[in-house]
């Protein structure tokens, strides 16, 4: 099965907007392997945790609805990969003091969430 570069980036909305709506409603889901299981529980990092998941949810929710010409859904998946970038770079400042047993995980999924909307978003053609 062959999927279109839009296929492709609705697809990788939907995958967003389901982290997104995870992050609301189980914040600690999201938030634990990027700063442990223990700082999950605090309130402070699931409100953080949710914000991060309604960013997602809008984002997901810009591409999925996007119609695919004029560059709307390309510049939705950029601007997700855009984020996933923003991302990484925060987990880099901060990598030590991140757990030793995800900080990996965590970044390797930052830079390839970010790697693979960049190179989505560059095939999309407008349609007419």
């Amino acid at each position: 099965m062959h999927l279109s570069s839009p296929q492709l980036g609705r697809l990788l909305a939907f995958a967003r907007i389901a982290l997104g709506l995870t992050a609301l409603v189980a914040p600690k889901v999201p938030a634990a392997p990027w700063v442990g299981s223990k700082e999950a529980e605090r309130s402070s990092v699931q409100l953080f945790a949710r914000t991060l998941g309604a960013r997602d949810l809008a984002l997901g929710l810009g591409a999925v609805t996007a119609p695919n010409r004029n560059g709307a859904l390309r510049s939705w998946v950029l601007l997700g990969a855009v984020a996933d970038l923003c991302d990484a770079a925060a987990t880099v400042k901060d990598f030590r003091q991140l757990p030793k047993i995800s900080r990996w995980f965590v970044l390797a999924s930052t830079v390839g969430a970010a790697a693979v909307g960049a190179v989505v978003a560059a095939t999309i053609e407008n349609e007419a």
